[in-house]
């Protein structure tokens, strides 16, 4: 079965400690050993990392220390809710909104790991897997490839052997999964899952549809950012794509986006570990049709994530700006307010032409989450 799942599973243990050993003679060893260990001797850390040996090593000693360097630095406070939900010897399907590129996961593991939880397998897209120092950091910490950029015949069969994998690890291994509830970031605050991701749960099973996808444990993931990663970078975005233009990432732009998350100011962090779905939700009188089955899903999965996800003063503040009045000035401060603009008119200084349309999508990354809620 392992031969299977060949080109998509991290590293398995007898891989780890030559993984370790390129790890340590990196050419960014140094900064990454400063960001991690700051004050420490590099040396001393290089001679610590090659002698690793298993995942769980690696993550207790490294993975771990870089979220709690995160989480010092750039979050003001960290907040979670949610664990009790869980069962510590059963395996899990994760889905969870998408904010940022690591974070969004990193983050869920910290809390695993301060709780003495079995941390997850994490999904990572083949497109950000630029460098064998990449491949070795994330195969190493549990992740485990997404082929991108695929044409049908491809699509359809790299969707059952990940399908396959999934199932594979919650029911077969009872280990858990973390994925994403859609093929790229949220960005425009609007978080809502795929209901093609949903459909790709359910391949791997020929039972019916309620088994298939109730087997596998789905817990709805909600993360909040009271500073959205990469919001200027978003609003770029977005802005070419609304003016027709052709949006191109740049060479290295997935990585300056998981630096620019890692480093840049998050202010108050949350991550809501929502209550699984249970067998008797999944099922639908109306969902006769597999596609309304699948659309279902996703609808609890968002009812879920919408609920869990925790709004902030940001979200308050960008709402009452965009409508132009003050409903919610009982949540936030001036001086909140004072720094939010800020911001905001920093993003106006990006430079595009129509700065109505900037101000549209920036505000709306914070707003929505809003009207999510309240919807």
């Amino acid at each position: 079965m392992e031969d299977k799942f060949e080109n998509l599973r991290p590293y398995r243990q007898p891989e780890i400690a030559p993984a370790m050993k390129r790890i340590a003679q990196s050419e960014h060893f140094g900064k990454m050993a400063a960001f991690v260990f700051p004050g420490r001797d590099t040396e001393e850390i290089r001679r610590m990392v090659a002698g690793i040996t298993t995942t769980e090593e690696f993550q207790a000693k490294v993975m771990s220390e870089l979220n709690k360097q995160v989480i010092k630095n750039s979050i003001r406070r960290f907040s979670s809710h949610g664990v009790q939900f869980l069962d510590p010897a059963k395996g899990y399907l994760f889905v969870s909104n998408h904010r940022d590129i690591m974070l969004d996961s990193a983050l869920l593991q910290q809390i695993f790991f301060r709780n003495g939880m079995r941390t997850t397998k994490i999904t990572f897209g083949s497109n950000l897997m630029s460098s064998q120092l990449i491949v070795d950091i994330g195969k190493s910490n549990k992740m485990f490839t997404v082929i991108r950029d695929a044409n049908m015949k491809e699509f359809y069969k790299n969707s059952l052997l990940l399908s396959e994998y999934i199932r594979h690890t919650v029911t077969e291994e009872q280990e858990s999964v973390w994925i994403a509830q859609r093929n790229g970031r949220t960005k425009d605050g609007r978080d809502a899952t795929d209901q093609g991701i949903v459909k790709m749960f359910g391949m791997s099973e020929k039972a019916g549809m309620v088994e298939a996808i109730s087997r596998l444990n789905i817990v709805p993931v909600a993360v909040s950012y009271q500073i959205e990663p990469c919001d200027f970078f978003k609003t770029r975005e977005m802005y070419c794509r609304m003016c027709g233009e052709s949006y191109v990432k740049k060479q290295e732009e997935d990585f300056t986006s998981i630096i620019t998350g890692i480093v840049a100011p998050k202010g108050d962090v949350h991550i809501n570990i929502c209550e699984p779905l249970r067998p008797e939700e999944l099922i639908f009188p109306d969902a006769v049709a597999p596609n309304d089955f699948y659309k279902n899903v996703a609808a609890l999965i968002d009812r879920r994530i919408h609920d869990g996800y925790k709004l902030t003063c940001n979200n308050y503040i960008a709402h009452d700006l965009r409508s132009g009045d003050n409903r919610y000035a009982a949540y936030y401060t001036d001086a909140e307010k004072n720094e939010f603009v800020r911001r905001y008119h920093e993003a106006l200084n990006l430079p595009e032409e129509n700065k109505e349309i900037v101000s549209s999508i920036f505000l709306g990354i914070y707003a929505n989450p809003v009207d999510k809620k309240s919807g």
